[in-house]
């Protein structure tokens, strides 16, 4: 184990020839970049190249890795996609948000054609989400919804009520009645949070 030295987001640290990527980092034309300030670690593990991450300083910051399973709030739409903050990683609460995308391709499994992103998401709906692929500096990190487990957990009708879901395409304020279209997850008992 080397000793951690300082590094700034977007920061070059080697090739991918050198070390191969850990967390806090990401790869683009050969070479590993930071995506986040902290301090850069080399660990030579078993393999014949040492990773590189990045790790943020005194409390290391919880980061959302390829596969971890988010909780997330809608925050806009459009016909392309949905923009989300992290505010979880797993039963983990984030000190800082995370920015996060939710591709219209990738909200569900079956018939992506005819996905309709307001029909899937409202801002201000809590999600749940699995990430696909790392952000970088520029841009968010990549959200799927794409499995039964995954979607719309808590979402609020017009009154304002919170709507109890009736089918995996619909929930309904239990105040007016109304319908609403959304991608509710079949949420799994460990995922339910008081």
């Amino acid at each position: 184990r080397q000793p951690l030295s300082p590094c700034v987001a977007g920061e070059r640290l080697c090739s991918t020839e050198e070390a191969t990527p850990g967390t806090g980092t990401y790869t683009r034309h050969g070479f590993i970049f930071s995506s986040l300030a902290g301090c850069l670690e080399r660990r030579n593990e078993d393999s014949e190249l040492p990773v590189v991450s990045v790790v943020r300083d005194s409390e290391s910051q919880l980061l959302p890795n390829v596969g971890a399973v988010v909780t997330c709030k809608v925050c806009s739409i459009n016909s392309r996609f949905a923009k989300v903050h992290i505010l979880y990683v797993g039963s983990t609460p984030l000190k800082s948000t995370f920015r996060g995308t939710i591709r219209r391709e990738d909200i569900r499994a079956t018939e992506k054609d005819k996905v309709e992103v307001y029909k899937s998401f409202r801002p201000s709906d809590i999600v749940l989400a699995k990430v696909i692929s790392l952000g970088d500096v520029q841009s968010n990190y990549l959200l799927s919804t794409a499995e039964n487990e995954l979607g719309v957990v808590v979402a609020r009708s017009e009154a304002g009520v919170q709507m109890v879901p009736i089918s995996w395409c619909e929930m309904q304020c239990p105040r007016t009645h109304t319908k609403e279209f959304r991608k509710v997850a079949r949420v799994q008992p460990q995922f339910l949070q008081t």
